[in-house]
């Protein structure tokens, strides 16, 4: 009988050795096949898509956000202001906006709100704000930064366009002329490239001293600058950068053109900083006027 028993005991032990060996090699397979993968997980989440202040979706590869925006340098008065159709750094020394920055659409392009034409105070400016009469008899136009003509997709946006923090003073020749034209450029650009991101703004130096208004002291500006950004089809980046004066002439927009960072130099403001400085401190040094064609 304990020979029977002492067998038993050991058929027992053998039985429980093959099934922990069957358990361990199940567990192995199951791992493989990724039922207890956690890198599966790991992508997941590391794959949210990141979203710019229109809700589109970004390039991944670079993972950043309010690609257009701009940082200016710690001398200037800011107000950061978001609106439907761009945001605006306004300076309320100057009464202007230092930067005003948006991404612009085909589909916008191609918006059929009509024009409001009623300049307006910004809500969001909370004392001595800037209104539509400081400009009355000035020899100046109320000038937009982010245009009217951007903005026809959306009622709100084209109202807010007309808000005074998106106004500067500029000679009638520039915002009827050469400055119109850079506008409407930037139309053909979207409409042909599908979205281009602008950042523009007044260049006000040291000796630009002269205001306009009574009660509300506004700058006049020297010049103007907008810079493009655009995602290429190989997925690179490229930029160009446009100074103009605030004075009567007519030239063509090849005159304008300079690097992005003749504008940085002019302005200390930091143009589309969001993106890596591999690959801003390339894009901005130079322009490739192929990459700005409207033929392919």
């Amino acid at each position: 009988m304990r020979k029977n028993l002492f067998t038993a005991t050991i058929l027992a032990i053998t039985t429980l050795g093959v099934l922990i060996t069957i358990l361990a090699f199940t567990v192995s397979i199951n791992y493989n096949k990724g039922t207890f993968n956690t890198r599966e997980t790991t992508s997941v989440e590391t794959s949210e898509e990141k979203l710019d202040n229109k809700g589109n979706e970004l390039d991944n590869s670079i993972n950043i956000t309010n690609i257009e925006y701009a940082k200016c340098n710690n001398n200037y008065n800011e107000q950061l202001i978001e609106h439907i159709g761009y945001t605006v750094s306004y300076n309320t020394q100057w009464n202007l906006p230092n930067w005003v920055a948006y991404e612009l659409t085909a589909e916008e392009v191609q918006g059929t709100e009509e024009r409001n034409d009623k300049f307006t105070t910004d809500p969001c400016i909370s004392s001595n704000a800037v209104i539509s009469s400081d400009y009355t008899r000035s020899g100046y136009d109320r000038g937009h930064m982010a245009p009217a003509g951007d903005m026809k997709w959306s009622k709100q946006a084209m109202e807010e366009s007309f808000y005074m923090t998106n106004i500067c003073p500029q000679i009638h020749n520039v915002n009827a002329g050469d400055w119109k034209e850079l506008e409407e450029f930037a139309r053909d650009l979207a409409m042909y490239y599908n979205s281009i991101y602008i950042c523009c703004g007044p260049i006000v130096t040291d000796s630009d001293t002269m205001t306009i208004g009574t009660e509300r002291k506004i700058r006049v500006p020297s010049e103007f600058y907008k810079a493009f950004l655009r995602k290429k089809d190989d997925n690179t980046w490229t930029a160009i950068g446009f100074i103009m004066p605030n004075k009567a002439g007519n030239k063509p927009l090849l005159t304008y053109i300079v690097p992005v960072d003749s504008i940085e130099n002019k302005t200390g403001i930091d143009l589309f900083f969001n993106l890596p400085d591999s690959i801003e401190s390339i894009i901005e040094a130079e322009y490739n006027e192929i990459d700005w064609s409207l033929k392919r």
